[in-house]
């Protein structure tokens, strides 16, 4: 494997433990992994230090989808707190509560769509318990909910992950993406979603 990210964590030195990191075919920069910021325990930033095998590079580097793109083969993965039937996906607020930044989410995205060989996967957990009520709730919904920002516009949803499968969404209709995404939600949301979907005109009684 090779690395190109901007965030250096410990998951990175455990492959490298493993044997798995060598960054040996990389089409650019090989060699070396590259990496904007580093955060995590005391081990990784020994592994870190004065490693000529690693490189640190400015953002506006490494979060280029033009220089991400050069890398083939090159495989993405972004997590996401949200995503609606359209397949717009919000990773950074709960409602009007700010939980996190955009980051090189998008830059990923786009970067790996464009590399020969390349796929950009979204995951996620399908559901999450609510705090107040306690009952499980699902991060797959008609459309996003109020105050909740898009991260990635339905034009860069590709493919999405859930414990319940893997959907590619590229080049889908608003009936296909609909009809694939409510296959990786819960089983206890599907219905819900099947009759919101046909109330909003983006699902056809073939689906079934």
């Amino acid at each position: 494997l090779g690395m190109h990210t901007e965030m250096l964590c410990d998951a990175y030195l455990d492959l490298y433990r493993c044997g798995k990191l060598t960054n040996e075919k990389k089409q650019l920069n090989r060699g070396k992994g590259i990496w904007s910021f580093c955060l995590g325990s005391r081990e990784l930033y020994q592994w870190v230090e004065e490693n000529p095998g690693l490189a640190s590079y400015p953002v506006d580097y490494t979060n280029s989808p033009y220089v991400i793109s050069k890398q083939d083969n090159m495989v993405t993965i972004n997590n996401c707190l949200q995503v609606d039937l359209f397949g717009q996906t919000c990773a950074e607020t709960a409602g009007n509560r700010q939980i996190s930044g955009t980051g090189g989410q998008m830059d990923f995205l786009y970067g790996s769509f464009l590399s020969k060989g390349g796929q950009a996967f979204i995951c996620m957990a399908s559901t999450y318990r609510d705090k107040v009520t306690d009952r499980r709730q699902s991060r797959i919904v008609p459309v996003l909910s109020d105050g909740n920002v898009v991260t990635d516009p339905r034009s860069h949803a590709y493919y999405l992950v859930t414990e319940y499968g893997i959907v590619n969404l590229a080049g889908c209709s608003l009936w296909e993406r609909a009809e694939k995404i409510i296959s990786i939600a819960h089983p206890e949301f599907r219905e819900s979603l099947i009759a919101e979907a046909e109330k909003m005109g983006i699902w056809k009684r073939t689906n079934r």
